[in-house]
């Protein structure tokens, strides 16, 4: 691979970076430009088929589709609760387990997102649990943030074991179920000694950036309770892992860990006598009370929470095989094959998608509710006109990543540009590849927005670069895994979807200079355990 060659494989990491982070570009005009940048360098350098290009544009704009529908779904199930007073009555009763927001943080963002995760996945745990975080009073920047960065480390065995099965499982040809559990094992264990500090992490960031007296300390004050909420999900998960497979680890794990994290919360157990507040925001729009259409919450603590109680518990019953409904609603789907005569194809299921659900859900909620048709009609109204950025930045974002993945279709006899740098990296870093190993599934998850595609892209070359190094392939693939949850904190498609959910649709910069470090961090300390272990 030529230096130009490099440069062109690179273009769509350094023009998300330089025009999201460096120049603090909107994500609707640094997005369409990073397209470009990308499209010409594939086209001109890698000398990509215009019709490749096409049909990758094409198939970008499908799956950003299925996004978009996930935002809605979550902005109209948010508006609609907003408009009944069901956020008042949740923001409520969360005095009745803890009015500290360093509690609130670990509940909503590490374990009801790992929750959401280990169910669906796909953006859900930000998409829902940034929105409940600002009706607890949280400002919109640090609800996104501290969103992002809890839905990491589940994200090893989110939708039901989809990273694992089908990410690993089709990305390395004839590897048995044993061994994908094994190596399920084998992530989970290192998680134990690198996701167990996440909640501490996330506690100090918050309070240093967003606290009144931009203090780690007031963070690093409530250790104890934050570790022992990290060790509530990541050992139940790691003994789910170990005993009944991929599949359940992050949803088993983050029911145990809510059951345990709210009972020690509600008795003051590892906490401060003082509870920790955020400064009052003054924004009523994003920050500030939540007045319902009548004035007054019309329902008890319970009625409120059944809206995603009964979300959490759709996204449950449709994705597991056992039960009929997942068949059921994947048969309806519209496919599109061989786009424009290439070998690219896709396939939609509307009625599967999580944001359907939450479309189904909120309907359900306004009639249940007896939510007036005026003020129903408005909150659809306010919720379609929204989206119109967020149709931009995904409408640019996801058919620059999907050029990017489908670059193996050229007239230079080059790899796909991934596996391109994939493999010069396992070249370069051959005698420490443990340490970049995780970096490799970042890079995935980052351009790919999704774990899953990170592994299925490099989980080969992992193994491949292990034997070649007389490594462990088991514990390489392992940190390909947990650098796929890292890159998941700093994604595009990720930080498009949760700003637009709490009207962030512009600042995707700032959100990713906030979550980067921590992302680098959960790298940086997963490939040191790694390469102990591999070694």
């Amino acid at each position: 691979m030529t230096w130009l060659q490099l440069f062109a494989s690179l273009v769509p990491i350094l023009s998300v970076l330089l025009l999201l982070v460096v120049l603090r570009m909107p994500a609707t005009r640094a997005m369409p430009l990073s397209l470009l940048a990308t499209a010409v360098a594939a086209f001109w350098v890698w000398k990509m088929p215009a019709l490749q290009l096409a049909a990758s544009v094409l198939e970008g704009w499908i799956i950003a589709f299925t996004i978009l529908v996930i935002v809605f779904g979550a902005i109209v199930l948010l508006n609609t609760l907003r408009a009944t007073g069901a956020l008042a009555v949740i923001s409520n009763g969360f005095s009745g387990i803890s009015r500290d927001h360093r509690v609130q943080v670990i509940i909503i963002a590490w374990l009801f997102g790992a929750f959401l995760e280990g169910a669906s996945g796909f953006g859900t745990p930000a998409a829902i649990g940034a929105p409940l975080l600002v009706a607890l009073g949280f400002p919109p920047m640090a609800a996104v943030v501290m969103a992002l960065i809890g839905d990491s480390a589940p994200v090893s065995f989110g939708a039901i074991g989809t990273p694992v099965i089908v990410g690993v499982g089709q990305g390395i040809s004839g590897i048995s179920a044993s061994e994908l559990q094994a190596i399920a094992v084998t992530a989970s264990g290192i998680d134990l000694l690198v996701a167990s500090f996440l909640p501490l992490l996330m506690l100090a960031l918050l309070t240093r950036f967003f606290g009144a007296n931009k203090s780690w300390r007031e963070g690093l004050a409530i250790w104890p309770f934050a570790v022992f909420s990290g060790l509530a999900f990541t050992l139940p998960a790691y003994v789910v892992a170990r005993f009944l497979g991929p599949e359940f680890p992050s949803l088993l794990g983050a029911l145990v860990g809510l059951g345990l994290v709210i009972s020690v919360a509600r008795r003051g157990w590892l906490l401060p006598s003082t509870p920790w507040r955020l400064p009052v925001s003054e924004d009523t729009e994003t920050g500030g009370a939540i007045v319902p259409f009548d004035g007054k919450p019309p329902m008890g603590l319970l009625a409120a929470w059944l809206p995603y109680l009964a979300v959490a518990g759709l996204l449950v019953l449709t994705r597991i095989d056992v039960f009929p409904f997942k068949a059921l609603l994947q048969s309806v789907s519209v496919d599109f094959n061989q786009l424009l005569g290439t070998a690219i194809s896709t396939r939609v299921a509307p009625l599967y998608l999580p944001g359907t659900l939450f479309v189904l859900v909120a309907l359900v909620v306004a009639v249940f509710y007896r939510l007036p048709l005026v003020m129903t009609a408005s909150v659809w109204r306010e919720s379609l006109g929204r989206m119109w950025p967020t149709l931009i930045a995904l409408g640019a974002s996801v058919p620059m990543v999907r050029i990017f993945i489908n670059s193996g279709v050229n007239s230079a006899d080059l790899m796909a540009m991934p596996t391109a740098l994939g493999q010069l990296a396992a070249a370069t870093f051959a005698s420490s590849w443990p340490l970049a190993a995780p970096f490799i599934g970042a890079l995935g998850s980052f351009v790919a927005g999704s774990s899953t595609f990170s592994n299925m892209m490099f989980a080969s070359l992992q193994q491949d670069a292990a034997l070649a190094s007389d490594l462990s392939p088991r514990v390489i693939i392992a940190l390909q895994m947990l650098g796929s949850n890292a890159g998941n904190m700093i994604c595009v498609m990720n930080v498009v979807a949760a700003a637009s959910v709490v009207k962030l649709v512009g600042r995707e910069g700032e959100i990713i200079r906030l979550t980067l470090v921590p992302a680098l961090l959960y790298c940086s300390a997963a490939g040191l355990i790694g390469w102990w272990l591999a070694s």
